[in-house]
């Protein structure tokens, strides 16, 4: 029997320089790079790769800022009336006349009267082109209802001659100036909304989720109330209790709510089921250890937790709320004039015999869509940057 040999001891070799937690061996630089990134940097490099929604976002915010000088950006004031070019057709915009540039200008327009149908006719005089104004003094106008100003980026050439591009409606005003100014009140009853409808649905369904128990129970069955009730027809019902006394910045208020208490189901459930899963996390039992308030722990810790998410799911609710608002209006049961939203100037379409002789009144239907399509896939964006790990 072999006796145990005695084992070798091993030496404990311990490294003398100091620790460095930002030293990564055997990393590129572009991996050192993302490594080293915060989450906010991960997820705007997410988004970048998203093309299109990076585009949207551009044209969104070129959207909202245009909002901020609508009156400069409009060639006519709001109320301006051209009883002379009733129902005039859209107008080209020209470069070169008789082979020769002369730069952006129009042509006048020659007036007529068809004698079987009385409607008005209008033709090009093309013998003299009349150059656009820019950065020119043009219809007088109160910016924000306040400030006196005449100032324009585009004006028409002169008084006589018209410059309609998107054409004009039965008052002899530029329907593309009242879409310019139709955007202040479509893009920002949306915001308004959206600030209503997270501020409901934060709150109700934080307390669902933190709380659990009958406050869930409760607050579930209210959310499938509200949303087994139809739409529109809520929509209808809500607007149609407001007086028509009211003032149209009463009646604009009050859609604005009415379309924020309505929508905010959707976001409470989403909150709740977060919240449920959030709650039992190592973080929130030591807020808890330390005194902290149910208001605090779902304020500061649990929110802000999937506020990405929120944020996405916001870009895709607004679209919600600017439908909303464009349907109610276009039923004559929202916004009014003096107002001017893009609802209000397709409720001038509604009849399918000014549809058929006067197309260019449903133009306003194009910003809609616009903005609905690019809401959507700059929501697609963020939705996939919130998750940069993913």
């Amino acid at each position: 029997m072999s006796t145990p040999t005695k084992s070798t001891k091993l030496e404990h070799y311990v490294n003398p320089a100091p620790f460095d937690p930002q030293s990564i061996e055997n990393m590129t630089p572009e991996q050192e790079a993302i490594f080293l990134a915060s989450q906010k940097k991960l997820m705007w490099w997410k988004f970048k790769k998203h093309k299109v929604a990076v585009f949207c976002g551009g044209f969104l915010l070129f959207m909202y800022l245009a909002i901020l000088i609508s009156e400069i950006l409009a060639p006519y004031a709001l109320e301006t009336r051209n009883s002379k070019f009733i129902y005039a057709p859209p107008k080209a915009l020209h470069f070169v006349h008789d082979g020769e540039f002369v730069g952006p200008f129009v042509y006048k327009f020659k007036r007529s009267r068809d004698p079987r149908t009385l409607k008005r006719l209008y033709a090009e005089d093309t013998r003299k082109p009349y150059p656009i104004r820019f950065f020119c003094s043009g219809d007088k106008y109160k910016f924000w209802g306040f400030i006196k100003g005449d100032f324009h980026i585009v004006c028409p050439p002169e008084k006589k001659v018209s410059m309609f591009f998107f054409g004009a409606d039965r008052l002899g005003r530029d329907v593309l100036s009242r879409m310019i100014y139709g955007s202040r009140i479509s893009l920002t009853i949306g915001l308004l909304g959206i600030s209503i409808s997270f501020t409901l649905g934060i709150i109700i369904g934080g307390l669902a989720g933190y709380y659990g128990g009958w406050v869930d129970l409760v607050v579930q069955r209210i959310i499938e109330v509200v949303q087994s009730l139809p739409t529109i027809p809520l929509w209808l019902a809500l607007a149609a209790i407001m007086p028509v006394t009211w003032s149209p910045i009463v009646v604009y208020f009050g859609i604005t709510i009415i379309l924020g208490l309505v929508d905010w189901t959707g976001l409470a459930r989403a909150v709740r089921s977060k919240l449920l899963s959030l709650r039992e996390e190592d973080y929130v039992l030591a807020a808890r250890l330390m005194g902290a308030s149910p208001k605090r722990i779902i304020g500061l810790h649990l929110v802000p937790g999937f506020m990405s998410h929120l944020i996405a799911s916001a870009t895709i609710t607004i679209p919600t709320m600017i439908l909303g608002e464009t349907a109610l209006s276009f039923l004559g049961l929202g916004l009014r004039s003096p107002i001017v939203s893009w609802g209000v100037l397709l409720n001038e379409a509604q009849n399918i015999n000014v549809v058929a002789l006067y197309p260019w009144l449903m133009l306003p239907v194009l910003p809609v869509i616009l903005i609905i399509l690019a809401f959507n896939f700059f929501g697609d964006g963020l939705r996939d940057a919130a998750d940069p790990y993913g």
